[in-house]
């Protein structure tokens, strides 16, 4: 997969120079163009759909290279410009069917979006992790190609896909995102990881918890990058699997934080929330 990350280095310096995705300003300066969407507010960061219609693209089982096949979701209006792409995968013995949720509401939000099968169902984290990296280098072969912005890439998953997240992100330090969802690895370490993390766990999660792996995690992130530490209160290695305003709340905001360069959700994430019937505890390295 090494071939792989140089090349999707490379497609990403060529795009940023042919497309034009940052713009210089007087005297060099470079330019924030990457945003999209209304100005965001409370009800629109938490609502089920964003302001983007959105469309969706199969990648067959067959068609996949290097995964499992999967479900792109992607705005259909690019009058703003092209968008920023996130992975998502699932975890041990799961389909995409269990993160299916997060392809319309992230993409509706302003993102491409592809949800993955993996090649095995009980793949390793470090599989994921190459299989996730693998999924946005075929966005280019799919409907949303248009749509991506290969500059601006991302990785999310839950569970062993949470630690394939992690692992995607040793491997490739150009990803401008990186969340793990109530992650299982059993590395335990991730210093290697400089994206920009946030790590969202379960109080109650007894299949991967929180002290021998989110947390754990979180703390072995450097102590000089963009890092972030969520708990769901009373939740479980599961709840990510649902609908869950919380994890998208955040979720979105650390995309368009990162991804974009969206200054406009960072007062979501700063000042850190306070602990109350959804979260049980947030950290943060930037707050």
């Amino acid at each position: 997969m090494q071939r792989l990350s140089r090349a999707v280095r490379a497609m990403s310096a060529a795009a940023l120079l042919a497309a034009g995705t940052l713009a210089a300003g007087p005297a060099g300066a470079v330019t924030n163009d990457h945003r999209r969407g209304p100005d965001p507010t409370e009800q629109s960061i938490e609502a089920p759909l964003g302001p983007f219609d959105v469309e969706t693209s199969v990648v067959t089982r067959a068609d996949a290279e290097g995964f499992g096949g999967g479900t792109v979701y992607y705005p259909t209006d690019t009058s703003e410009g092209r968008f920023g792409a996130v992975a998502v995968a699932p975890g041990y013995r799961s389909s995409q069917a269990a993160i299916a949720w997060l392809g319309p509401r992230l993409a509706s939000q302003g993102f491409v979006v592809i949800t993955i099968d993996t090649l095995s169902t009980a793949d390793a984290p470090a599989r994921r992790g190459d299989q996730l990296r693998a999924a946005l280098a075929q966005l280019q072969d799919t409907a949303a190609a248009d749509s991506v912005d290969p500059t601006r890439l991302a990785v999310m998953g839950h569970s062993m896909g949470g630690g394939g997240s992690l692992e995607a992100a040793k491997d490739d330090p150009g990803l401008r995102a990186v969340i793990p969802l109530t992650p299982w690895n059993a590395d335990k370490t991730f210093p290697e990881v400089t994206s920009p993390t946030l790590i969202i766990g379960a109080e109650d999660d007894v299949i991967a918890p929180v002290r021998r792996h989110a947390e754990r995690f979180y703390e072995t992130l450097p102590a000089d990058g963009d890092r972030a530490y969520l708990e769901l209160r009373d939740a479980n290695h599961s709840a990510p699997t649902v609908p869950d305003t919380t994890v998208a709340r955040y979720g979105i905001a650390w995309l368009k934080r990162h991804v974009d360069d969206d200054e406009r959700y960072a007062r979501f994430l700063c000042p850190p929330p306070a602990a109350d019937e959804r979260i049980s505890e947030y950290r943060s390295s930037t707050c």
